[in-house]
């Protein structure tokens, strides 16, 4: 199967599998990369984030409710 076959299908299967797959496809790519190096900004970004959810851990969101809201609005 070439790549446009595989396009083909993929685009053949639904919104949800489709998901599943590309989630699928990250993870193998995660498992080949090494980790990047963080810029100084980038590394004072996550600093300001883990301080702020230190001060007031109720007002995250779980990621379960970030993921629900995220596909039902692709369902859309």
């Amino acid at each position: 199967m070439d790549f446009a076959e595989a396009l083909s299908a993929i685009n053949a299967m639904s919104v949800d599998d489709r998901i599943r797959l590309a989630e699928a496809i990250w993870d193998g790519i995660e498992a080949e990369q090494e980790l990047p190096q963080l810029t100084d900004a980038q590394k004072e970004e996550l600093d300001r984030r883990i301080a702020a959810y230190e001060a007031s851990p109720e007002s995250a969101v779980p990621w379960e409710q970030v993921e629900a809201e995220v596909r039902a609005r692709l369902r859309r």
